[in-house]
C-alpha cells in the first residue's frame, strides 16, 4: 500500500525523515501496512510547513521505540527529495482522491486530524511523484542531467521512453533506477552551487545548458549515503 506521512519541524517526535519516522500508538497498524512500499512526505502548514508534498521514500520496516512505551519508528530508505514542493491542492483540486470527495473544503483540515499516516491510491501517488520529479524527468533537461542517449543503459532508455500509463505501472523501477536518482541528485547539487565548482570556483556551462561540474557524493551511495544536496559537492572534472 502506498502512503502519505505528514512531517513537521519541531513536532516533538524523534524524526530524521531520511532514515526514520517516529509515531504514536494509534498509527502502528497502518504503518505496518506500508512496510515494503513507498510513501510521500507532506509538510502541513502548521509549524511553518509549506502545505506541500516534499519527497518520496520507502518504508523498510517498523519497530518499537525502546525508550517510549507504545511509540514506534518506521525505518526509511531510498529517500529522494522532490525537485520542487508539490502543492497540497492546485486550483482548488486536492492531490489526494479521498480529499477530493469532501464537498466542503473547510472540512478537509478536520478530516485529516489523526491521519498523519494514511494510505493513498496508486494513481494519486504516481501523479504526486511525477509532479515532484518534473524537472529531473523533463526531456528538455535530459542533456544537462545526463539522462540523454550517450549516458543511459537500455533499461533506463526503456523506462524514460515509456508512455505515462506504463511509467505509472513501473514507478518503483523509476524510483530505484540509479541513473534517475543520479540525475535528481545532480539537479539539486548543481542548482545549490550555481553550477560552480566548490573548490576552484570555476563555472562553465555549454550551449546545451550542461554544467562542467559534476555532483559528487560526500558519503558514498555504496556506503549508505543519501541522494540529498546536503550530501553533495559540485566539483570540476578538471
Amino acid at each position: 500500500m502506498k502512503g502519505i506521512l505528514d512531517t513537521k519541524a519541531n513536532s516533538g517526535y524523534d524524526d530524521e525523515i531520511m532514515r526514520r519516522y517516529h509515531f504514536p500508538p494509534q498509527y502502528r497498524t497502518v504503518a505496518e501496512e506500508l512496510v515494503g512500499d513507498w510513501i510521500v512526505y507532506r509538510e502541513p502548514r502548521r509549524n511553518g510547513g509549506r502545505r506541500a508534498y516534499i519527497a518520496v521514500a520507502r518504508v523498510l520496516g517498523v519497530h518499537a521505540d525502546p525508550s517510549r512505551v507504545g511509540y514506534s519508528y518506521a525505518h526509511i530508505g531510498d529517500y529522494l527529495p522532490f525537485d520542487r514542493p508539490v502543492p497540497f491542492a492546485y486550483n482548488g483540486t486536492y492531490a489526494e482522491g479521498v480529499l477530493r470527495e469532501i464537498n466542503n473544503p473547510s472540512r478537509v483540515g478536520a478530516y485529516l486530524q489523526g491521519k498523519s499516516i494514511r494510505g493513498v491510491s496508486e494513481s494519486d501517488f504516481w501523479a504526486i511523484v511525477r509532479a515532484g520529479l518534473d524537472e529531473t524527468l523533463a526531456p528538455a533537461n535530459a542533456t544537462r542531467l545526463e539522462l540523454d542517449y550517450p549516458h543511459l543503459d537500455e533499461e533506463t532508455l526503456d523506462l524514460l521512453g515509456a508512455p505515462p500509463a506504463e511509467q505509472e505501472r513501473r514507478i518503483e523501477q523509476i524510483l530505484l533506477n540509479r541513473k534517475v536518482r543520479d540525475a535528481s541528485f545532480r539537479y539539486h547539487v548543481c542548482e545549490a552551487y550555481d553550477n560552480r565548482c566548490a573548490v576552484t570556483g570555476l563555472r562553465m556551462v555549454n550551449g546545451g545548458g550542461k554544467a562542467e561540474v559534476q555532483a559528487a557524493h560526500i558519503w558514498s551511495v555504496a556506503s549508505g549515503g543519501p541522494d540529498v544536496v546536503q550530501n553533495g559537492l559540485a566539483l570540476s572534472g578538471t
